[in-house]
């Protein structure tokens, strides 16, 4: 086995339930010495520590594939990027506030993530990510979005709640973006573009890879489009059992060093 580069979820696969990405773990894939990829949901500011912590300066991938980038000099060089409409960001933010007035709502450009309200979810997300929000006073203006928003969020922790809101929002038919479950509390609006997948082909042509000297590591829905295009597609105990059928191998949890463990117990 031959693997030339490794593409790695964050949330529930390299980061433990903390949010942080253990030293044991890091001093695992650090060990490995094989290129490692970071292709998260996450903004920049939020991949950011788990990068240095890893030594890793090639090219990233945020926002679920919308947007492909490097760290360069302290700050983010996009190579691609996928936004979605001011438009259409300010009618979803109109829909979700009228509707789902107690749903943790907010949004993210390339540098800042915004919300009006510091309500549970802002909070919650504030302690996974220790990243600041930008606090819009007036609701108003808020509700217009901006230009070059890349994602959407919205948090509860109601599984009922969850369900109604994703059932809704697929029902509007807004062609131009894809709304996915990531993790438990988590629904995210991002353009429709925007693919795991799309930033690995990236990488996969610019460093002329072929499948089957790649690996990946995720637990979610939202990396099933990575995991079926690599060769070797690794997911944690933790994932859901329908994500399982689809490994390759299953390795530990994300709060037992599963990546780490797994690149040397699979890939090594």
């Amino acid at each position: 086995m031959n693997i030339k580069r490794i593409f790695v979820d964050m949330d529930g696969t390299l980061l433990n339930s903390q949010g942080r990405v253990s030293k044991s773990n890091a001093d695992l894939i650090r060990q490995a010495q094989i290129p490692v990829t970071l292709v998260s949901a996450r903004s920049p500011m939020e991949m950011r520590e788990a990068i240095e912590a890893l030594d890793l300066s090639d090219v990233q991938v945020g926002f679920n594939g919308g947007l492909i980038y490097r760290w360069q000099n302290g700050c983010v060089q996009p190579l691609h990027a996928e936004v979605i409409q001011q438009q259409t960001t300010a009618e979803i933010l109109h829909q979700v506030r009228k509707h789902f007035p107690f749903v943790s709502l907010s949004y993210y450009d390339l540098n800042n993530w915004y919300c009006d309200k510091i309500d549970e979810g802002i909070r919650y997300e504030y302690e996974l990510t220790k990243c600041q929000p930008t606090f819009i006073t007036d609701g108003t203006i808020f509700l217009k979005g901006g230009i070059n928003i890349f994602k959407i969020m919205m948090i509860t922790f109601e599984e009922e709640t969850m369900q109604i809101l994703e059932k809704f929002l697929q029902s509007l038919s807004i062609e131009a973006v894809s709304i996915q479950r990531s993790g438990k509390f988590y629904l995210e609006i991002t353009h429709a573009h925007a693919k795991k997948s799309k930033g690995i082909n990236y990488i996969f042509k610019k460093e002329k890879l072929s499948k089957t000297t790649t690996a990946a590591f995720g637990d979610g829905h939202n990396d099933i489009p990575m995991l079926e295009i690599v060769g070797y597609p690794i997911v944690m105990e933790n994932a859901m059992a329908d994500i399982k059928t689809i490994a390759y191998q299953v390795t530990k949890s994300n709060d037992d060093d599963g990546v780490g463990y797994g690149i040397h117990q699979f890939l090594k």
